[in-house]
């Protein structure tokens, strides 16, 4: 009897390895969904555009996006996290969200490693210091010292609570000891709107939601928190060269499927967006929308994220920023 069980468990988990297989080479059948946590406009929701056509060319089925934003990312991340494992929803996920979520949630509704398999990293972005053209300023130095002189007077946007653009801009004050309101937005494109009325005065967010805009002379960029001006914006200096070197920060939007997804899917869907990836067409569109590509697959992906989950946790205690 012992004997029998032995082989029957075997079978079963021969049988299992067959499926597996199978579906894997009959992956994928059907439209692929891409689920954004973000409103259409800015890094994430633009990512997501840049992967989609490429990627539909790529494995021969619709890629579709679909913006569900909301609960500062928890509505999407949570949703893909209840999805069938089986390749066909998909996450497009946030560094704000993904890294910095865990410090900011109590009881978060998912869990950043369990509940999700890496497929790859897409784009990185520096992000862009800009104002409204009503601050009398024209560079970080003088900004720094007219906020200074204005504590409390000048607002700025975020993407939303705990968002990186939340966390940064509150260690950009920190940094620099000046006083700025805080005004959370759901997502970049919301944002970006009272910025340029004027309504809010500072924006520290991705280039996809502002280059234009400093191009245009609609906003004044004052510096690039990366250790490289954008090609985008090459007038604008980086913080070192305006004389904040300690002050950098980087995005990232990278791609998931629920936890459980067999890895021959996770394996064709990580070949397939390399090769969207290293299309020259995709190349030029991202750095026509402000954006880096950077592919890292799921191995080194799920290396970043365990870096910096402790990385952000330090950070959002010392800005003492909660979510209340």
């Amino acid at each position: 009897m012992k004997k029998y069980s032995v082989v029957c468990s075997a079978l079963v988990i021969l049988g299992l390895g067959i499926s597996c297989l199978v579906m894997a080479e009959s992956f994928p059948d059907r439209p692929i969904t891409l689920v954004v946590p973000n409103p259409p406009g800015g890094l994430v929701d633009t990512s997501a555009r840049l992967l989609s056509e490429p990627l539909s060319r790529v494995i021969g089925q619709p890629v579709i996006v679909d913006n569900k934003p909301g609960a500062s990312g928890n509505t999407a991340y949570q949703y893909v996290a209840k999805a069938k494992p089986d390749g066909y929803t998909l996450l497009i996920s946030y560094s704000g969200y993904h890294v910095g979520n865990p410090a900011l949630f109590d009881k978060l509704p998912w869990d950043p490693i369990k509940d999700f398999s890496p497929i790859a990293l897409l784009t990185v972005s520096t992000n862009v210091i800009a104002v409204h053209p009503s601050v009398p300023v024209n560079n970080l130095k003088e900004f720094i010292a007219y906020a200074k002189a204005n504590p409390g007077k000048l607002n700025y946007a975020s993407q939303g609570n705990g968002s990186v653009s939340h966390i940064g801009t509150e260690i950009f004050k920190q940094t620099t000891g000046v006083d700025m309101v805080h005004v959370p937005y759901k997502g970049s494109g919301p944002a970006i709107q009272d910025v340029l009325a004027g309504q809010v005065q500072v924006f520290i967010s991705t280039p996809p939601s502002v280059m234009q805009h400093v191009q245009s002379g609609k906003l004044k960029g004052l510096a690039v928190t990366g250790k490289n001006r954008h090609p985008g914006m090459p007038n604008v200096p980086t913080t070192a060269e305006a004389g904040l070197p300690s002050f950098q920060l980087e995005s990232w939007v990278a791609l998931y499927a629920p936890a459980g997804t067999p890895a021959a899917v996770v394996t064709k869907l990580t070949n397939s967006v390399k090769q969207s990836l290293a299309l020259p067409e995709i190349k030029e569109r991202a750095d026509a929308a402000g954006v880096e590509l950077r592919y890292l697959g799921p191995n080194q992906t799920d290396a970043l994220v365990k870096k910096e989950i402790p990385f952000w946790a330090k950070a959002i205690k010392a800005a003492n920023i909660t979510l209340d």
